[in-house]
């Protein structure tokens, strides 16, 4: 199932069933279950907005083994995951734009898979860690290198406003273990690896994380981004695609 979160005509945010080209209205509780409801329209006549609201966003950085090298060819390759922070106010949804706070700065795109925690979560075992997930949409860690690496954390070069685009959906039937992670600039793809690649799986960082902190039905999960992240600018659009999952697609601009 592909749960989207929709207006039509400046309504209230809804829940709605996306099956093809067409969004249904849905009744019931995201996190137990929902049903499919009379059609709203297709997908081009309703506003997506981000799938989900989530309560925390955790992330998790240096997850592929070429993008530990990409940067720094010095850097080594992580024993433990790599975890920071990203807030929620940094969320946007399809189509949305990306405000550059400081285009001079050297700001790029992470095309990233992202989990969505279905049921509270505290120190579970990997093997039943897929019990706790809703399902996955896509991600982009929008990142001011300059700002990220000026400090010793890394949440204002990835916090502002705009720096994380999720969508189109929550796809709840997916098989995580091979799937394509791709990003496009303009049309080029630019990033294009598998999650069969991740050095840390995403039973594996369920289980990491839910021992540090207990996940709530909402929060997210960023898995890491492949190699080939590079900068954007002002009338660019970057698409991120989740195979799967769909494609995110964000307009660039500087903020005003």
């Amino acid at each position: 199932m592909k749960i989207v979160r929709y207006q039509t005509n400046g309504s209230d945010p809804a829940f709605g069933i996306l099956e093809d080209s067409t969004v249904y209205a849905a009744s019931g509780d995201v996190f137990e279950g929902l049903t499919k409801g009379e059609a709203v329209g297709s997908v081009g006549d309703v506003r997506l907005l981000a799938p989900i609201v989530p309560g925390k966003v955790v992330a998790i950085g240096l997850n592929y083994l070429l993008h530990v090298k990409e940067n720094d060819p010095t850097r080594e390759v992580p024993t433990e995951p790599v975890v920071f922070m990203k807030p929620p106010s940094a969320i946007i949804g399809p189509g949305e734009a990306i405000e550059l706070a400081y285009p001079e700065n050297n700001i790029d795109y992470e095309a990233e898979l992202v989990v969505v925690i279905g049921k509270r979560a505290k120190r579970v075992k990997k093997e039943e860690a897929l019990d706790y997930v809703l399902g996955y949409t896509g991600g982009n860690d929008v990142s001011d290198r300059v700002q990220q690496f000026a400090g010793q954390q890394w949440i204002r070069g990835k916090g502002y406003d705009t720096y994380l685009p999720l969508g189109p959906c929550i796809e709840t039937d997916l098989d995580v273990s091979d799937v394509k992670v791709e990003s496009r600039l303009n049309g080029e793809v630019r990033q294009s690896d598998s999650t069969s690649g991740l050095i840390f799986d995403v039973p594996f960082l369920i289980e990491y994380i839910s021992d540090v902190m207990t996940l709530e039905p909402g929060d997210i999960i960023m898995t890491g981004t492949p190699h080939g992240v590079g900068p954007m600018k002002e009338g660019d659009t970057i698409e991120v695609e989740i195979g799967g999952v769909g494609v995110l697609s964000n307009p660039v601009r500087n903020r005003q």
